[in-house]
């Protein structure tokens, strides 16, 4: 796959400095001592990869180990191991495929429900201490401005690669 050339024109400072908070958000949320703290808040021993697979399974399930791969972006194979670990661990079964029945769907569990709902629940508790000082009417214009811009990265994205899943 080739890299798409860069944009002729410069990015607008505007668009710099959002490039350059979201990084910072990507990087602080994404640190293993940040994920440890929202596993022990929430009261579920869950590794990243798991917690990840849980997220995306809880807005669209059940699926395919090949679709949650895919939607995912990490290979096949991730996802197998993964699915074990919370197979095991009571989180996710394996169901039929309505549409072939020699396939698999990977379906969350009660536990599974319950423990994405307890990651979200400490999510959302961490997030409400950190912008406590915001106002209603700001949060509200974050909310709108993140969801659109969210929508217009999909969008373009689907347009770069139409296979892409355009659900995020």
């Amino acid at each position: 796959m080739s890299t798409p050339p860069l944009p002729a024109a410069p990015a607008t400072p505007e668009v710099a400095e959002i490039e350059r908070a979201l990084h910072r958000i990507t990087y602080l949320s994404s640190r293993a001592r940040q994920h440890e703290r929202l596993m022990a808040l929430a009261g579920v021993p869950l590794d990243r990869a798991a917690v990840a697979l849980l997220r995306k399974m809880a807005d669209a399930e059940p699926m395919r180990p090949g679709e949650l791969a895919a939607r995912l972006g990490v290979e096949a194979s991730h996802v197998t191991r993964t699915v074990q670990q919370l197979q095991k661990t009571g989180h996710v079964t394996r169901v039929p495929d309505p549409d072939d029945r020699r396939a698999q769907r990977i379906e969350l569990t009660e536990a599974g429900r319950q423990a994405i709902a307890r990651i979200r629940e400490a999510g959302v508790q961490g997030m409400q201490a950190a912008l406590a000082q915001w106002s209603p009417d700001d949060l509200s214009r974050l909310a709108t401005l993140f969801h659109r811009m969210v929508d217009d990265f999909l969008a373009h994205a689907a347009d770069e690669d139409p296979d892409s899943p355009a659900t995020a």
